[in-house]
């Protein structure tokens, strides 16, 4: 296996883990900026007013999204034990 491969098999996992983390990422920031919007606002400054709506909406995603990103992360799994036997040498 040479230099090239390796680098290739990186940048693949880290294209993986950006893809595979983006939606439960981008939902929780987006809750988060809507809460602090809202006690921005209201002035509520209540600490779990800001994690209960999170970690709800991340479970929701992680419900919706869940099976897709077990494939993808099989798929891409699948893919390098497939690749094992071209790395010999």
């Amino acid at each position: 296996m040479s230099l090239g491969d390796a680098v290739s098999i990186m940048r693949g996992a880290i294209l993986e883990i950006i893809i595979i983390s983006a939606p439960i990422l981008l939902v929780g920031m987006v809750v988060g900026l809507i809460v602090s919007i809202f006690q921005a606002t209201t002035s509520i400054q209540e600490q779990t007013l800001t994690f209960v709506p999170k970690i709800a909406a991340i479970l929701l995603v992680l419900a919706l999204l869940g099976g897709w990103m077990f494939d993808s992360l099989r798929n891409y799994t699948i893919n390098l034990f497939n690749m094992i036997p071209q790395m010999r040498g």
